[in-house]
């Protein structure tokens, strides 16, 4: 490698991580908090809530590394769920079994393909007291991922650019999807540094491709009071649909100049909304 490629590559990775570290600076944590230890129902009292953050499809629980130690400062318990991603009905009660072995008052937030588990799995769930969806899908019964995309007019490119894989069990016509990794920064995270989205699209989480069609079930938001985050500039949920969503589950909503990822972009404005929606 010659001096001057070496150099070019040194200024690419320190403007990266200059990047990096001012997203993450904008996460304003006490500076006497402590190390985050487990809470007990009975030693926090029914004000903390505890908060399980439920991430989509073509990413990870990591995804709320931003979000997930300032509301921890604040004492409240947080849970990053592990989506399965392998379909509406399997990832709903796979979430429900979950929220089964909690104690106490939850606030079930999803983001994007999340929306749809915690819309299905919250439904008749006494313990769940709040619904947030960060750029999320609050399906009504009968209503798919890729119906409620045409929701207010709006239009996605995704199912334009998937890449698609088998996998070993998957039924007839089933199979992985990925956002093809050339399209997944303009897609997907337009607004953070490019060598951050091109590193989340290498390491992107497949989801079944049967989860876009398959039809939603009674939803929660009937029952339990809801939150929802707009984001103006989102590429892979339209942002028409989001309002639909928003206004018909009566939800307090508001809209953030972000794009599909604003727990990585805007994490203080997600941060602000699951607090609101704690108290």
């Amino acid at each position: 490698m010659n001096r001057r490629h070496s150099r070019g590559l040194f200024g690419l990775a320190a403007a990266a991580l200059a990047a990096t570290l001012a997203v993450l600076g904008a996460v304003a944590i006490p500076a006497t908090a402590s190390e985050p230890t487990a809470v007990s129902p009975a030693s926090r009292g029914a004000a903390k809530p505890t908060i399980v953050l439920v991430h989509g499809a073509f990413a990870d629980s990591s995804g709320w590394n931003l979000v997930a130690p300032a509301l921890q400062a604040e004492g409240y318990p947080v849970l990053a769920f592990s989506n399965p991603l392998r379909g509406i009905a399997y990832d709903s009660q796979y979430l429900r079994d979950f929220l089964g072995t909690i104690e106490g008052p939850i606030v079930l937030v999803g983001h994007s393909y999340g929306g749809a588990l915690i819309t299905n799995a919250a439904t008749g769930d006494p313990d769940v007291k709040s619904l947030v969806y960060i750029a999320a899908y609050a399906l009504d019964e009968g209503e798919s991922v890729a119906a409620a995309n045409s929701l207010g007019g709006g239009h996605t490119e995704v199912t334009e650019n998937l890449v698609i894989r088998p996998f070993p069990g998957a039924t007839n016509g089933d199979a992985d999807a990925y956002i093809d990794p050339e399209a997944f920064p303009r897609l997907f995270a337009q607004d953070l540094p490019r060598v951050v989205a091109k590193t989340m699209a290498a390491s992107q989480r497949p989801g079944s491709y049967a989860s876009l069609v398959t039809p939603s079930g009674p939803p929660a938001w009937k029952t339990i009071p809801s939150w929802y985050l707009v984001a103006k500039q989102d590429r892979i949920i339209p942002p028409e649909a989001e309002r639909v969503m928003a206004a018909r589950a009566g939800a307090t909503t508001v809209e953030v100049n972000t794009s599909h990822v604003p727990m990585l972009s805007k994490p203080q404005s997600v941060i602000s909304l699951i607090r609101k929606a704690s108290k």
